[in-house]
């Protein structure tokens, strides 16, 4: 404290003296003094909390005893101690803040086993998000909030999609969510036993289900924007999503939230709780549990009368009676009704010195009911008084369809650090179930039929064991080898008879006997990491790993990366070259089922599913399916002019070979002589799809991520953060590689709609811009999404033609006050301007122009992708962001 003359000077001495004990320092990091740092000091007395000066400095004025001391910055890893203060005698506590890219146990997705490297030292782009940083977007999922704080991260729920409602895909860098490998403690996620069959992103792949996550249980999450194949294994082609769970063992928290959208619909209201303790003398446990309920939020569009009669082969005075009273066709399309329950357990345990026990576990329940379209009188022309209430008009029905999910994952491990020697062993178990019912009813079975069925549904879980040694020969040179050994289990489940008897219960057809089974397999894998400072300038990084598969072979993979500093470390440049593989997913080669579908002109049909090792796939020739190849590319530059600024610009390149695609659709030809004609005549099949290695593809683009934190502003303190992604390619290369009985007849696996949904449906570019600006205990977030132009070819739509999604930008408002008696409100309105998407036709050459000219094609391609204007907003297919319009979140929460 700096000496005042005089009486006043005095006064404030004897006033400082009289409120308690001095406990002053710095607070630092790795480029010196750290400015707007939060730092608080909980002990006997009321907690104190102020923020460090311009050079980094604070001071403190509490009671004598024993407290514990807190600092925190954005971006950076917090620090916690005791501290004792005496009575009489100042205390003087410096503080240096690690980067959050290096903490503790080195589970760090660097790409590289060879140890933890701070962002700084790192060769390869990693963004680092903490969970506070995931809470302040105010969505409810954990890949929700994803979506709007990583550009590359994209995902979206689709307006009617039966089990895919369940849980949504998302993809980052466009390549799909099988191809992100998703990690816990830097342990393998099981993957979810649905595979995406609804024509939407994702289509024909599975992933991890980010949405069991709880955000509450998040410290941290890490995004490796770069391909780990080397690595990790299997699934990290487009990069891997770290998610490091919550470690703290003195604190905790009790929440409750609560929200609506501006329409009045989507309510949902949550229920969460941290907390941790000492387990042992040096160990922990921390724990969460998170319960949510959101309702219905119905989005159904104005239906045309003219379509619905060409659609459903109906008169159009009796549709245009129907409309009249029910303009929406009574749909009730938009967002399910979801019940969540999650529970999660991270801990750890010092066995002796160095050497750790560590675990986790976590357990999610989801509940979803939704509805398939409104079947109209003039679709369905009877429900044999089976759902109608007695004495009522037969007026159509509502078919209910829900899922239950399940879903776990566990490992135990063991740590261990002797001299220059580290060693982690680790098993970790996961699984995902999902079982579905329908309300509804069987045609085929006419009055016999039951209104409620059980439509059976998939499971998969894992077994994995893992062995990691590290050496450290030197401050330079470091090592690591190590084994992985995972089994993989995949059911198909049937359901009632009554599910798929005949036409099967109506909107979603159960499973047949015939199609359920249960596969196993196994792969065993090696691989060996080397780094080496060859300059404390100059890093260079290899690795190298084999995987041996059961069931399609093997697979050898490398990754080599660099990186080297300038200008006294202010300027980093940085470059990696790697191959990759994808397994095919048990899904992928085992499944098969039926679905109903809209097809433009044609209604709703029924298209089977059959796998590749079936007796139809021999027949029309479908090979098996192998595995997906990759070669990415990345070279980048991350700068720090000063230390509240750092800048990072990132190229990436890749290219999958061998892309594993679900086909379009095929039928007959038309053409008795056509020899797939006559197989599917032979077999009884009207129509089919399945899985093929199709094309290889090509993505290329840019990231930016830019941040300056701590800038004064009204007494307070200003970060401000910028990222975006601009796609400069994502598209096929070379011919589709057609089975030939397909192509002798003129089809294709891969067609125009499927194209789209791959290459051309996620933003061309997207950009987050935000800004937090703090004061005390008052904090003021905004942030601004902003959506590039999508492109889709719906089914149906005129060859010529494409829609346009537009450029759209969505505002979040966030606003949060933390009361003196550690209780927090926060208030959030996500999309404050109430921005949806909107899209248009486009033309594709000069027919297409023509076409644009005649109001009646543009009203019937209109028509066309949304099933008759049911899904207007979005399309049929969905869109390239998914809203609900303008969402009030409110947030109460109470430390304990």
């Amino acid at each position: 404290m700096k000496m005042i003359p005089g009486m006043l000077g005095a006064f404030l001495l004897l006033h400082a003296a009289a409120q308690g004990q001095e406990l002053s320092g710095t607070v630092r990091n790795a480029q010196g003094p750290l400015p707007g740092a939060t730092v608080s000091y909980q002990g006997n007395g009321p907690a104190r909390t102020v923020l460090s000066d311009s050079a980094g400095r604070y001071t403190i004025l509490a009671a004598p005893g024993t407290g514990r001391l807190r600092v925190s910055y954005s971006g950076l890893e917090a620090h916690s101690q005791p501290v004792t203060l005496k009575a009489g005698s100042r205390s003087v506590v410096n503080v240096n803040l690690e980067p959050s890219g290096a903490l503790l146990n080195d589970v760090v997705v660097v790409g590289s086993r060879t140890g933890a490297r701070s962002l700084s030292n790192t060769p390869l782009p990693v963004d680092i998000l903490s969970g506070r940083e995931l809470q302040a977007t105010g969505q409810t999922t954990f890949d929700k909030a994803l979506q709007y704080k990583v550009p590359s991260f994209n995902t979206i729920q689709s307006p009617v999609s039966d089990a895919t409602s369940l849980l949504d895909p998302y993809e980052i860098r466009n390549l799909g969510p099988s191809r992100t490998l998703v990690l816990i403690n830097g342990k393998r996620k099981n993957a979810s036993s649905l595979v995406y069959t609804w024509p939407s992103m994702g289509r024909g792949e599975t992933g991890a289900d980010l949405s069991a996550i709880p955000i509450d249980a998040v410290q941290r999450i890490e995004i490796l924007r770069d391909g780990a194949s080397a690595q990790y294994g299997s699934d990290a082609i487009a990069g891997v999503v770290n998610v490091i769970l919550k470690d703290r063992a003195d604190e905790g928290y009790f929440t409750l939230r609560g929200g609506v959208t501006s329409r009045g619909d989507g309510s949902f209201f949550g229920i969460a709780a941290n907390n941790g303790s000492r387990l042992g003398k040096k160990g922990f446990i921390n724990y969460t549990l998170d319960l949510e309920k959101t309702n219905v939020a119905a989005r159904p569009g104005t239906v045309d009368a003219e379509g619905e009669a060409l659609d459903f082969s109906a008169p159009i005075a009796e549709v245009r009676a129907f409309l009249d009273r029910h303009p929406d066709a009574l749909n009730l399309n938009g967002t399910p009704e979801t019940a969540a329950a999650r529970f999660l357990v991270n801990g750890g345990a010092e066995l002796a010195e160095g050497q750790e026990l560590y675990f986790n576990a976590a357990y999610v329940y989801k509940k979803v009911s939704s509805f398939a379209n409104y079947r109209a009188p003039y679709w369905r022309t009877t429900d044999y008084g089976l759902l109608t209430p007695a004495g009522q008009p037969y007026n159509g029905y509502l078919p209910g369809f829900g899922g239950d999910l399940n879903d776990y994952n566990a490992t135990l491990g063991f740590r261990s650090e002797r001299g220059r020697w580290n060693t982690d062993i680790s098993i970790t178990t996961g699984g995902n179930s999902q079982q579905y019912w329908v309300n509804s009813v069987n045609h085929s079975l006419g009055r016999n039929s039951p209104v409620h069925f059980r439509n059976g549904g998939f499971g998969f879980n894992h077994l994995v064991g893992n062995l990691n040694i590290t050496r450290s020969f030197n401050d330079r040179f470091r090592l690591a080898f190590g084994t992985e050994f995972r089994s993989e289990n995949f059911s198909i489940i049937a359901g009632d008879t009554a599910s798929y008897s005949g036409s099967g219960s109506d909107c979603f057809p159960g499973i047949s006997a015939d199609n359920a089974l249960q596969v196993n397999r196994f792969n065993f894998g090696g691989y060996v990491d080397a780094s080496y400072d060859i300059t404390p300038r100059l890093v260079v990084d290899a690795a190298l790993r084999l995987e041996s598969y059961s069931d399609f072979g093997d697979a050898f993979v490398w990754k080599g990366s660099a990186r080297y500093k300038v200008l006294d470390n202010r300027l980093v440049a940085r470059a990696s070259a790697s191959t990759g593989f994808r397994a095919p997913s048990l899904h992928q080669i085992y499944v098969q089922k039926t679905q109903y579908s809209f097809v433009a002109g044609q209604g709703v049909v029924v298209d089977g599913l059959v796998n590749n090792v079936s007796r139809q796939a021999k027949l029309l020739g479908i090979p098996s399916l192998g595995a997906e190849k990759s070669m990415n590319f990345t070279a980048g530059l991350t700068a720090r002019p000063t230390p509240r600024l750092s800048i990072t610009l990132d190229y990436y390149d890749i290219t999958v070979r061998d892309r594993i695609v679900l086909s379009n659709s095929i039928k007959p030809s038309g053409d008795p002589q056509a020899v797939l004609d006559q197989i599917l005549e032979q077999n009884n099949i009207s129509t089919l799809y399945f899985f093929a290695n199709a094309f290889d593809s090509r993505t290329s683009g840019i990231d930016l991520v830019a941040s300056y934190r701590a800038l004064p502003l009204a007494g307070g303190r200003l970060a401000l953060n910028a990222a975006g992604n601009y796609t400069f390619r994502n598209e096929r290369s070379g011919a589709v590689n057609n089975p030939a009985v397909i192509e002798s007849a003129g089809q294709s696996v891969v067609n125009g709609t499927q194209e789209a949904l791959m290459l051309t449906s996620r933003p061309k570019y997207k950009a987050v811009l935000g800004g937090e600006w703090e004061r005390g205990r008052f904090a003021v977030t905004l942030n601004n999404t902003l959506f590039g132009p999508a492109t889709f070819r719906n089914e149906g739509l005129d060859e010529n033609l494409e829609v346009r999604f537009r450029t759209k930008v969505v505002t979040d408002l966030g606003v949060q006050y933390k009361t003196k008696g550690n209780v927090t409100f926060s208030a959030n309105v996500s999309n404050v301007l109430n921005v949806l998407p909107e899209w248009e036709l486009h033309a594709r050459n000069g027919a297409g122009a023509a076409v644009l000219k005649d109001p009646a094609l543009v009203k019937r391609n209109v028509n066309l992708i949304t099933f008759n204007g049911r899904y207007a907003q979005m399309t049929y297919y969905a869109g390239h962001f998914s809203q609900l319009g303008t969402i009030f979140n409110l947030q109460v929460r109470v430390g304990l």
